[in-house]
């Protein structure tokens, strides 16, 4: 019994040595740059459909555009080993503290290290989809799933809970970005052009995250679940809105200002 202390302290010195690799951080910080790079072409495919070409604005959407360029195949397969590595680093992070903080960190930074964690392994598993050859658009998927939880009442409470959680988080991108406390998670000092990146990026990827679910509580009301397909489906509603040719525009310029932010954090965020 008076080992457990011991056995604890030997665990946590044995996670912070993994952390302290200059290697794993390397891979971890390719994860943002991926990250980037998927939503430049989710903005590309936005700005594209505001001009009445096909596509879907979302993850799936972009992976697929990235599977069908040459050598499309090598970069998910790198991307998936960039995710897997970002998710592993929050992992660590939740466990540890972040290794650029002097002391283990608060109980909610543990708690968003964590749930980073989830968003990153569903990033990687999704890739590793499209990698393998099975990928699946995730809007087919998201209406798919939201139809058999609208099957019974539990369910229907269960997603219109989703709905506010996603709309919470998207709210939080917004705030993030207009109170520039994402500056918080970069090392140094930066101008103002990255402020405005920063800024532009988070307002348009965390109101895309508020449509998205908005329409998820709209598919439980209407009993409509092809509503709910996710960010793809938030960008064509916004789409058929009056002047909703200039909204998709400025909604995949936004999306792809947030991706280069991403390039930002893939070189100067806290680790």
């Amino acid at each position: 019994m008076e080992r457990g202390p011991e056995v604890n302290t030997r665990s946590t010195g044995a996670v912070e040595r993994v952390q302290s690799s200059d290697l794993f951080e390397k891979a971890a910080r390719a994860g943002h740059f991926v990250s980037g790079l998927l939503h430049i072409l989710i903005g590309y495919i936005a700005i594209r459909l505001a001009f009445g070409q096909g596509g879907n604005a979302d993850q799936s959407g972009a992976l697929a555009e990235l599977a069908a360029k040459p050598g499309g195949s090598i970069a998910l397969w790198v991307a998936v080993v960039a995710f897997v590595a970002l998710a592993l680093w929050r992992i660590v992070e939740a466990v540890v503290g972040k290794k650029s903080d002097e002391d283990a960190g608060s109980a909610m930074d543990r708690f968003k290290a964590a749930s980073l964690a989830v968003v990153y392994i569903a990033f990687a598993w999704s890739t590793f989809g499209f990698a393998s050859g099975s990928g699946k658009s995730s809007g087919q998927q998201n209406a798919g799933m939201t139809a058999r939880l609208m099957e019974n009442g539990f369910g229907k409470v269960v997603l219109i809970v989703v709905g506010l959680v996603i709309i919470g988080v998207g709210g939080y991108h917004v705030y993030k970005g207009v109170s520039k406390n994402f500056l918080d998670d970069l090392e140094g000092s930066h101008g103002k052009g990255v402020e405005r990146l920063g800024i532009a990026g988070y307002a348009a990827k965390g109101t895309a995250l508020v449509g998205t679910g908005a329409l998820v509580i709209v598919a439980v009301f209407t009993s409509d679940p092809s509503k709910a397909t996710g960010i793809d489906g938030a960008v064509k509603t916004l789409g058929s809105q009056p002047y909703g040719q200039v909204l998709l525009v400025l909604a995949g310029v936004g999306i792809g200002l947030y991706g280069l932010y991403a390039f930002v954090l893939a070189r100067y965020a806290r680790m």
